[in-house]
């Protein structure tokens, strides 16, 4: 079986909340630097950068996943992982819907940059995308399974916008594939602070929204 080191939990210039590093190409770059051979591309509430970093990343060693980070009504992370864009566009339609139009305020917020394969400024994300979508956690599991993704829960140990302190429970139905951990936490460590884990499989990533986040570094 091939193994792969992974993190599938990436932020790009996209996130308001993301480093202005962090690029397409420099996203590949230290990602393999890292040994990573697995990533994926998951902005807050949007999709828009996936298709650029895959770009960046042809020809190399490195795989790129699309996805997104849902922030869903009771404002929890959701970490909504596809096959290949197009599920992944559908799956965007879906949250257009019920996102709130709600101006993005660059001074407070941060930015909000659509990019190229290079890097080059292609556009503005003009809505907040660091809004809960009005979608149950429950509902936004049910319609990623619909497109045939992934949903697990994000950095589910943390006070915000972990499942946990903002939801009390794993919800039973759907089931849910895996749970994600933070990087500050061990699995071991985790399974004892919230016995209701045990069972699922873990994946800790990286919640990288700088370079040096990626797994392995700083």
């Amino acid at each position: 079986m091939e193994k792969f080191r992974a993190d599938l939990h990436v932020h790009t210039v996209l996130s308001p909340c993301g480093s202005i590093e962090m690029i397409p190409p420099l996203i590949v770059q230290t990602a393999i630097e890292r040994q990573i051979n697995l990533i994926a591309i998951t902005d807050h509430n949007t999709s828009a950068n996936v298709k650029a970093v895959q770009h960046a990343a042809e020809g190399s060693c490195l795989t790129v996943l699309a996805g997104m980070e849902l922030q869903t009504r009771e404002e929890v992370h959701i970490l909504c992982l596809f096959d290949n864009v197009d599920q992944l566009l559908i799956w965007q339609g879906v949250v257009d819907q019920f996102l709130p139009d709600i101006p993005n305020n660059p001074d407070y917020f941060g930015d909000q940059f659509i990019v190229d394969e290079t890097g080059d400024y292609l556009g503005t994300e003009p809505r907040l995308l660091i809004s809960s979508v009005q979608m149950s956690i429950e509902e936004a599991i049910f319609k990623v399974h619909q497109l045939g993704g992934l949903a697990i829960p994000a950095h589910i140990n943390r006070k915000a916008f972990g499942l946990f302190y903002n939801l009390g429970f794993v919800p039973v139905e759907p089931k849910l594939e895996a749970l994600e951990i933070s990087r500050h936490i061990s699995p071991m460590e985790a399974t004892i602070k919230y016995p209701q884990i045990r069972g699922y499989p873990l994946i800790q990533s990286g919640d990288v929204h700088r370079l040096e986040e990626f797994l392995g570094g700083r």
